[in-house]
C-alpha cells in the first residue's frame, strides 16, 4: 500500500516550469572536454608557479584511479586504461602535457611512448624525466588530504625504482598543487554552476511541496526516495543518499539531539512539523550540497509561527558571521575560531562544519570545522583559503523554543563562491521557511 501511494504521488508531477535545462550526455561531454582544455591552459601554470613544482607525474591503474587524474581524463574515458601515466612539465612559460601511453589521452595529453622502441613503460617514463631535467617532481602523496593521496604504494615504489638517484631526491609531495587544481573554479564553470545549483533548488522545492507530501500519510523516507528517483529521471546522479527529518513540539518525536553519525528514523510528516533535508547532486563534474527547511501548515494557518521564523533568522545570522571571516590566506581553523567567537558573543549557539565543494562533494581546500571538532581540524583545517574557490556553508544553530519546551537545531547549508574578496551564494540562499502546502493567492482563510 505504501509503495502504491508513493507511485501515485510521483505520477502527476512532471517537469517544473522553473526547472532549468539538463543537457544530454553528448553535450555534457563536449562541455567537460572544453573545460579541461581551458583549465590546463589557464589554471595549471599559475599553480605550478605558486608551488614551485615544474613536473607533475600522475599514475593510475584502471579502476583504481587517483582522484586528481580522474578529473584530467577525457569525457569519453570512464576510467584509466591499463596503467595510465600523465606528465605535466612547465619550462618557463611553456607547458607540456604528455601521456606515457600507447595513445593520446584525449586532446590534452599527447602520446609519448612507442612500445616498439622501448617495451618497458617505466623506463620510458624515466627517460621523459631525464630529458627534461625537472628540479621538483610532484607526486600525489599526502598525509592529510585523501584527494591528494592518489598515488598507490606500488606505483610509488616502481617510480622510485625507475628513476635515477638524482631524480629520486627531487620527488616531493604535490599536495598543494593537487588541492589547488581541484579547488580552483574557472569563470566558465561558475556560469554553469549557478544553473546546477538552480536544478538542485528546484528538486528540493518539488519534494517539499504538496505534490509529494500529504501530511498524515507521507513519511520522511517517501520524500527521500522521491528525491533519489527524481535525480535519476533527470539523468543526474546523487553523490550521497539524501536525508529528510522532522522536528516537532512533542519532545519524544523528531529528536533534535540525534547524533550526526546516525541517520534519522522514518517518521510520518504531520501538520506543525519543521521538516529538513540534506541533498546533493552531481552534474557536469560539479557537485551541490544543500540543506533546506519547510514548515507544514496546520489547518487555518497561512504562515509559519513567528517563533520558528525568528529561530530561522538566527541560523542566517550564524551564516553571516562565518562568511564575514572569509579572507585570502586565512586558514580554515582561523576562520572557524573567529566565526564561533563572534557568533557566541552575539548570543547564538552555533556549530560550524563547512567544507569546500566542486569536483567532489566534500571537496579539496580548507576544512572549516567538523561537527565533532569545533576546536579546529589539524592538517586540513590549517590549509589557507584561496580566491576562486567554492564552499558549502554548512552549520547549525541551537535555539530553545518555549512554545515547544525544547531546543531545536536550525540546520542550514548553501553553496557559495569566494572570489578572493567577497562571498556570494551561487544561486542565492533560502531566507525563509518553505511552506507546505503553498499559499494559493485566490483562496482566503
Amino acid at each position: 500500500m505504501k509503495k502504491l501511494l508513493f507511485l501515485l504521488l510521483l505520477l502527476p508531477l512532471g517537469l517544473s516550469a522553473q526547472m532549468p535545462i539538463v543537457l544530454d550526455l553528448e553535450k555534457r561531454g563536449e562541455i567537460r572536454d572544453q573545460w579541461l582544455e581551458e583549465r590546463v591552459a589557464s589554471v595549471l601554470p599559475s599553480l605550478m608557479e605558486r608551488t614551485g613544482i615544474d613536473m607533475w607525474i600522475l599514475i593510475s591503474k584502471e579502476y583504481n584511479e587517483d582522484a586528481v587524474l580522474k578529473t584530467m581524463l577525457p569525457s569519453s574515458w570512464l576510467s584509466a586504461r591499463r596503467t595510465t601515466m600523465l606528465v605535466i612539465y612547465k619550462d618557463g612559460d611553456q607547458l607540456e602535457t604528455l601521456a606515457c601511453a600507447r595513445y593520446d589521452v584525449g586532446s590534452v595529453f599527447k602520446k609519448a611512448w612507442d612500445k616498439e622502441q622501448e617495451p618497458d613503460q617505466w623506463k620510458r617514463l624515466a627517460k621523459i624525466v631525464a630529458e627534461r631535467d625537472p628540479q621538483k617532481i610532484g607526486v600525489n602523496k599526502s598525509e592529510d588530504f585523501g584527494l591528494a593521496d592518489g598515488l598507490s604504494a606500488t606505483h610509488y615504489e616502481l617510480l622510485m625504482a625507475a628513476l635515477s638517484g638524482k631524480y629520486q631526491q627531487r620527488v616531493v609531495s604535490a599536495e598543494e598543487l593537487a588541492i589547488g587544481w581541484l579547488e580552483t573554479r574557472t569563470p566558465q564553470e561558475m556560469i554553469v554552476y549557478r544553473q546546477i545549483m538552480r536544478i538542485a533548488h528546484e528538486i528540493i522545492a518539488e519534494g517539499f511541496s504538496e505534490a509529494v507530501i500529504q501530511p498524515g500519510i507521507t513519511t520522511t523516507d517517501d520524500v527521500v526516495w522521491y528525491y533519489r528517483n527524481r535525480i535519476r529521471d533527470l539523468g543526474l546522479t546523487a553523490w550521497f543518499h539524501p536525508t529528510v527529518d522532522v522536528q516537532r513540539a512533542d519532545p519524544g518525536e523528531g529528536d533534535s539531539n540525534r547524533s550526526f553519525s546516525r541517520r534519522p528514523d522514518a517518521a510520518v510528516i504531520q501538520p506543525g512539523d519543521l521538516v529538513h533535508c540534506d541533498f546533493g547532486i552531481t552534474y557536469l563534474g560539479l557537485n551541490t550540497d544543500t540543506q533546506e527547511n519547510a514548515y507544514i501548515l496546520k489547518a487555518g494557518e497561512t504562515d509559519a509561527p513567528e517563533y520558528l521564523k525568528a529561530a530561522f533568522k538566527k541560523g542566517l545570522e550564524t551564516m553571516d558571521f562565518l562568511t564575514n571571516e572569509f579572507a585570502t590566506g586565512r586558514s580554515g581553523n582561523e576562520i572557524l575560531a573567529d566565526a564561533l567567537r563572534k557568533a557566541k558573543a552575539a548570543g547564538l549557539k552555533p556549530t560550524i562544519y563547512t567544507h569546500p565543494i566542486g569536483y567532489h562533494g566534500h571537496g579539496a581546500g580548507p576544512t572549516i570545522g567538523l561537527w565533532d571538532q569545533q576546536g579546529g581540524v589539524p592538517g586540513k583545517g590549517d590549509y589557507p583559503m584561496y580566491a576562486n574557490t567554492a564552499y558549502s556553508i554548512e552549520l547549525n544553530t541551537r535555539v530553545f523554543l518555549p512554545e515547544w519546551n525544547k531546543e531545536i537545531r536550525v540546520m542550514m547549508e548553501e553553496d557559495a563562491f569566494f572570489d578572493g574578496e567577497t562571498v556570494s551564494y551561487i544561486d542565492g540562499r533560502a531566507t525563509k521557511l518553505m511552506l507546505i502546502p503553498r499559499k494559493v493567492s485566490h483562496l482566503g482563510k
